[in-house]
């Protein structure tokens, strides 16, 4: 399989996602879109797509001109019925290319929080891995309303819609499912002032919000990884 990989913002790798499609023998095109990387006219040549999060909104047009087009590369991709994950700002640019409305500037969700499955979610290929709740990592301030005609999966107390799947294996998640222990160490020294802006003692809590909550999160986030990738 051949899976187009959409970076908008600088370290922000595939992290569990990554491993899962190194597993399945996946072939990744790497495009560094907030860097200036061209992204292609359509779905074709590509199984799948991944567009991973960023700093900015997902209605940046003005600072970041190839949003309103990677939004609809998202829905090109679903319409021909290849699967596509949309991860944070990437859930949310999957929901403005099915035509929901995007919601900015809310207060700040940040670290390993509780996410718990709707009804539809507990029957999903990909959400039923939640169970009945599990602790994942986020990072986020932005939402959106629910697409038209998608299935509402997975929420949180701060965020109604965590998740969500269009027809049969188009997703946007909210939270950070691909960020490990290892990977939110790396955004720890990566993002230190934007993190200590908002959360100026999340270094003092991490190694002990780590030790509690990080190696289930970790587990379900290679499940909820593989179980996507099973979809393409």
């Amino acid at each position: 399989m051949r899976v187009l990989v959409i970076e908008n913002y600088r370290a922000t790798p595939l992290g569990l996602v990554g491993g899962a499609l190194a597993d399945a023998g996946a072939d990744i095109d790497l495009v560094r879109a907030f860097d200036g990387e061209g992204l292609p006219a359509g779905h074709d040549g590509h199984d799948a797509l991944v567009i991973l999060g960023g700093d900015q909104t997902a209605l940046d047009d003005d600072a970041h001109p190839y949003l309103p087009a990677l939004a609809g590369l998202s829905r090109a991709f679903g319409e021909a019925d290849k699967a596509v994950l949309g991860i944070c700002l990437g859930a949310q640019l999957v929901a403005r290319g099915h035509g929901a409305e995007n919601i900015l500037g809310r207060p700040v969700e940040f670290g390993w929080h509780p996410v718990e499955p709707t009804p539809a979610g507990r029957d999903d290929p990909l959400m039923a891995a939640l169970g009945d709740g599990a602790p994942v990592f986020h990072w986020h301030s932005d939402t959106f309303t629910l697409p038209p005609g998608a299935e509402h999966l997975a929420s949180s107390d701060r965020t109604a819609i965590q998740a969500f799947r269009l027809g049969r294996a188009v997703y946007g998640v909210q939270f950070h499912f691909e960020a490990d222990r290892a990977l939110v160490s790396q955004w720890n020294a990566a993002f230190a002032p934007e993190i200590a802006a908002h959360s100026p003692d999340w270094f003092d809590r991490h190694p002990a919000e780590a030790a509690r909550h990080g190696g289930a999160a970790d587990a379900l986030g290679a499940a909820l990884a593989r179980r996507w990738v099973a979809l393409i």
